[in-house]
Formats: C-alpha cells, sequence, structure tokens
C-alpha cells in the first residue's frame, strides 16, 4: 500500500483519481517502417542524384535516375517490409498455436509452469499459484499471458504486414521525392537538390527525436551528416566513373 505523507497506508484500489503517466505505443507496425523508409528514401535517392550529376550526366539524365530510384525502391521496400512481417507474423501465430494446444492438452503443467515464473520473479508460492490458478480460468487469457510471458507477443495485437508495406512505400516515396523534387522543377545543377535533402534530412532527424530520448539538434545533425556524407562518397564515385567512360 502506499503512504500518505501524514504516514497513514493508502488503499492503493483507492488511488484511481490520481494522475497517471501515459506511454507512446512502441510495438505497432507502421512507426519503424515510416522512419526508416523516409530516411532510406532521402539517403538513397540523394546518394543516386548526386553520384548520376557528378557523372557529368544532363538534367533529364538525373531527373530520369531520381525517378526509377524512387519507384524502385518504394516498391521494394514495400516488398520486403510485406514479406518480412508477413513471415514474423507467421512464426508467432505458429508458436501460438503450440500454446494452445499445450493449454488444451497440459492445463495444469502449463499452470505451473506460469506459477514457477512469477516465484521465480519473487512472488510468494502460495500466492504465485493463486494469481495462476485464477487467470487460467478464461482459456484466452490464459493464453494471452502464456504468449506475452513465453514467446513476448500479444497474441491479438500482431503487426500488419499491409500496414507495414503501405507505410514503407508511402514514406520511401516521399523522401526521395525531396532531392528529386528541384531536377522536376527544372533545376540544372546539384546545388537546390543538395540544399533542400540537408534540409530534408535534418527535418526528419528532429522529427524521431520527438519518438526517442535524443535531442532535436544532436539527431537532426546526425542524420544531416550521415547522410550527406553517403552522398558525397556517391558524387566521387559517379565523377571517377563518368570521367572513366568519356
Amino acid at each position: 500500500m502506499a503512504v500518505s505523507p501524514g504516514g497513514a497506508r493508502e488503499d492503493p484500489r483507492r488511488e484511481s483519481h490520481y494522475p497517471h503517466h501515459a506511454h507512446r505505443e512502441v510495438s505497432g507496425g507502421w512507426l519503424r517502417p515510416s522512419v526508416f523508409g523516409a530516411m532510406d528514401g532521402l539517403v538513397s535517392n540523394f546518394a543516386l542524384i548526386s553520384g548520376v550529376a557528378g557523372g557529368q550526366a544532363e538534367p533529364k539524365t538525373v531527373a530520369l535516375a531520381g525517378l526509377a530510384g524512387l519507384a524502385a525502391g518504394a516498391f521494394s521496400m514495400a516488398v520486403g517490409e510485406y514479406t518480412s512481417v508477413a513471415s514474423q507474423a507467421e512464426l508467432a501465430q505458429a508458436e501460438i498455436a503450440v500454446e494452445r494446444e499445450e493449454l488444451r492438452r497440459r492445463p495444469q503443467a502449463e499452470l505451473r509452469e506460469l506459477a514457477e515464473l512469477y516465484i521465480s520473479r519473487g512472488v510468494d508460492p502460495d500466492l504465485a499459484y493463486q494469481v495462476a490458478e485464477q487467470l487460467s480460468k478464461d482459456p484466452e487469457q490464459a493464453l494471452k499471458i502464456h504468449s506475452q510471458e513465453e514467446l513476448g507477443v500479444d497474441p491479438h495485437s500482431l503487426p500488419s504486414p499491409r500496414l507495414a508495406a503501405v507505410s514503407s512505400f508511402i514514406s520511401f516515396a516521399f523522401g526521395a521525392m525531396v532531392p528529386l523534387l528541384p531536377y522536376l522543377l527544372g533545376a540544372s545543377s546539384l546545388w537546390p537538390a543538395l540544399v533542400l535533402a540537408l534540409l530534408g534530412l535534418f527535418g526528419t532527424g528532429a522529427l524521431v527525436s520527438r519518438v526517442t530520448a535524443r535531442g532535436w539538434l544532436y539527431s537532426g545533425m546526425r542524420q544531416m551528416l550521415l547522410g550527406a556524407a553517403a552522398a558525397g562518397l556517391t558524387y566521387l564515385f559517379g565523377s571517377a566513373v563518368g570521367a572513366g567512360l568519356s
């Protein structure tokens, strides 16, 4: 029980009127592919455009390469995310099915397993068995508890492959469009794309800091410098290859 400022113990069941902290959602299927897709689209297409421009290609050729990079990257990201998340979900479902069958065939053994888990975490043995028995009365509740404790997954909240694929496709295309936009609007040099891409990299890095423990300035600068380094190296590679082919 909680202790009041006056020293008296308070019943925690009567503290529902107290404010409670809230957590951000961290297990959904959209956040990781969206963030990764936007950054990957920005960095990879910026680097591609820089490499083609470094090879002294015509602006139309650079624009065409950027469009091809956007389309290829977005479809590749979507297919990869769908396959990855679907495979992960199918594996989890297969293991959940095993756990469901064990609960049906050996309910007492599964009850003891759950009680022993609580005991290993410091719960009194008698209380651990009482809690395990209470939770095991509902088969679906028991399945959820066992899946979370043994597999680390919630059988009713598995990531969605479609959501992951759509999120990664849209975010990659959005990120890849940033350095490409100046060429589509008639730019004839790399400088406008460079400025826009660096601003985009800093912005996405700063945005990511809102769901992490890092400061916005650190996250933004880190992403901008890493993206600039990738584009700079690709530009030098393109210049060397272009010079060799000319």
